[in-house]
């Protein structure tokens, strides 16, 4: 396994990417999105975050948080969202997916892949080149045509504040968007 140190400062702004198991394609269900917000809320409240931006699809979410001054601890947070949500997805009749014989002895539920992928955002250019990636994933998914035609991101909300014009990425080739932000 390798040796991956995870970046960590108090006050940070991070782009996160966190899938579930084996791809399942289960977040955008009625019963996922409403487990997600709460387990958002509860978050949270418990443990503080600013959630700039946040793009839900199928099989894996992405989102921008900003973590309070004094505080680098997105782990925690991760750890206890995804818990939340589990439970309130399982008590509330969702499905997880076949568990190996690691999770079996382990106890952990068929949900959520164990890592997730992180990123500090460095400065302005990195942070809305991250917003641009995330907003795009859909249409990079072929899942829309548009941004603006998913309704589960902030997409509509950076239109709203002046960010991106209705149109912005639509007919955009996937390859600027993957050039311009490095990442897959």
């Amino acid at each position: 396994m390798p040796n991956y140190k995870r970046v960590r400062l108090e006050g940070g702004t991070y782009f996160f990417t966190v899938v579930t198991m084996n791809r399942m394609p289960i977040l955008t269900t009625p019963l996922a999105r409403r487990c997600l917000s709460k387990a958002f809320a509860l978050t949270k409240k418990r443990y503080p975050f600013k959630l700039k931006a946040i793009c839900l699809l199928p099989d894996h979410l992405h989102c921008v948080w900003i973590l309070p001054e004094s505080d680098s601890d997105y782990s925690t947070r991760w750890s206890f969202l995804k818990g939340t949500f589990t439970r309130l997805y399982l008590n509330g009749g969702g499905v997880q997916g076949t568990k190996n014989a690691s999770r079996k002895v382990r106890h952990e539920a068929g949900i959520w892949q164990r890592r997730l992928w992180e990123h500090l955002i460095r400065d302005d250019k990195d942070y809305y080149n991250h917003l641009d990636y995330l907003h795009y994933n859909p249409v990079k998914h072929g899942l829309v045509k548009s941004p603006a035609e998913w309704k589960w991101s902030t997409f509509a909300k950076y239109v709203k504040a002046g960010l991106y014009d209705e149109d912005w990425g639509k007919g955009v080739a996937d390859d600027i968007v993957k050039l311009k932000t490095g990442i897959e």
